[in-house]
């Protein structure tokens, strides 16, 4: 019989979060899946009798859906321990500067103490915080607050965790593209060099757009000495960061936000493919997969990236779109989806590792349910240094607000690295 732990996965395994805790669930999960696999085939065989049963079919989705909340489970419990491995360390000494930034930030942050705050940017520009000491904008965070905010972005965002991202010091990056090549060939020790064909290059420009959050507290926790500011900033605004941006990074628009890799970028047919555009492989139904071999679609999606690209390379979709290609099967009568193999190791497709993340679209016209590429080589983050934070205890009292700013943009780097599926015929 199976466990019913979709109720405690996300209560109990939430909050004991530690190897243990992370085997159990994966030795369920295998086992449910097994489950699984025996009773979608009682349903197939009834499908070939043309002897459909309808309560053999809501076991089956009983069944699947438990699949997926094991999963979410097992892989918020391994992000909570990689969090805790990230910030479990005492760290590196903090010099005098920062620790004189540091000092002087908490005081303005608790109480608004202006003695000393008016250097707060000059001391911001000593301790090799920023160039900039003006604080029109907003001080700088600490470096602890920083890092506070640049983990929980990472294990909530599921793009940012896949691609590439850098730190700029300006508003915007530029990248030049080399999109043919420089021309070459062999030659002897002796011989000429005749003139080979000079690159062509494109610059890709991506813009740092400001995101914000305006958390509250009040000022009488502000004075409790044992309130934790850097994990309260931590909680309130890189959650709602991680959010926004990671919707951003899959379906923004380009307009004030990130281009996102389906909503900044036209689509192509993969046959017709060229730079600047995404590719694509049609699913064969309209508003779905198609009724026959639907499996045939997504194993064509991961043969129309190109080999070079497929080493390091992930699927992208959401939890309900998952739960349908967890009962396709190829030709040879595998299925595509497998589970876990181990503690920190991802549920696969077509052994590729499967990554949900629910700003993916859901099934419907037109819609693109699922990519699969390289991120890491073909979408760039780019983070500008430093979140600011501005101090209001005027406009809500009693709470103190704390207008914080971060500036991120992103946008494919390389068109080749990532393909998508569109529902179309």
């Amino acid at each position: 019989m199976m466990t019913p732990l979709n109720a405690r996965a996300r209560g109990l395994y939430g909050v004991r979060a530690d190897a243990g805790t992370a085997e159990k669930i994966l030795a369920e999960l295998q086992k449910t899946f097994e489950e699984f696999k025996a009773e979608r085939e009682a349903e197939l065989k009834g499908i070939d009798a043309k002897f459909a049963d309808v309560v053999q079919t809501e076991k089956v989705d009983r069944i699947n859906a438990e699949i997926t909340n094991l999963q979410k489970s097992l892989d918020e419990v391994n992000a909570s321990l990689a969090a805790l491995r990230l910030g479990g360390g005492a760290g590196e000494p903090v010099n005098a500067a920062v620790a004189e930034y540091n000092k002087a930030f908490n005081s303005w942050f608790r109480r608004g103490d202006r003695a000393g705050v008016a250097d707060l940017g000059d001391l911001a520009v000593k301790a090799a915080l920023t160039t900039d000491s003006n604080p029109d904008g907003g001080y700088l965070v600490t470096p602890e607050m920083d890092s506070e905010i640049t983990r929980v972005l990472g294990t909530v965002s599921a793009m940012r965790g896949l691609s590439r991202v850098i730190t700029i010091s300006s508003h915007e990056y530029r990248k030049l593209v080399n999109m043919g090549g420089t021309g070459s060939g062999w030659v002897g020790e002796r011989e000429s060099r005749p003139e080979t064909d000079t690159a062509v290059l494109r610059e890709l420009i991506f813009q740092a757009m400001e995101i914000y959050a305006n958390p509250a507290v009040t000022q009488r926790a502000l004075d409790d000495p044992s309130f934790n500011i850097e994990q309260w900033l931590g909680d309130e605004v890189a959650i709602e960061f991680a959010e926004q941006e990671g919707a951003a990074f899959i379906t923004g628009d380009g307009v004030s936000k990130p281009r996102g890799m389906i909503g900044g970028y036209d689509t192509v047919a993969d046959s017709a493919y060229a730079w600047g555009k995404l590719g694509f492989i049609a699913t064969g139904g309209a508003a779905g997969f198609a009724s026959s071999n639907p499996a045939d679609a997504i194993i064509d999606l991961y043969y129309a990236l190109k080999a070079g690209y497929r080493n390091g390379a992930s699927f992208l979709i959401s939890d309900a779109v998952m739960g349908t290609v967890r009962k396709f099967k190829d030709g040879q009568g595998n299925y595509l989806w497998a589970p876990p193999t181990g503690v920190d190791m991802p549920a696969t497709i077509l052994g590729k590792p499967a990554v949900t993340d629910d700003n993916m679209p859901a099934l419907g016209a037109n819609a693109i349910p699922m990519a699969f590429g390289n991120y890491n080589r073909g979408y760039l983050i780019v983070d500008r240094m430093g979140a600011r934070v501005l101090r209001d205890p005027f406009t809500n009292k009693p709470y103190v607000h704390f207008y914080t700013t971060k500036q991120v943009g992103g946008g494919v780097q390389n068109f080749e690295a990532i393909k998508l599926l569109k529902c179309a015929t």
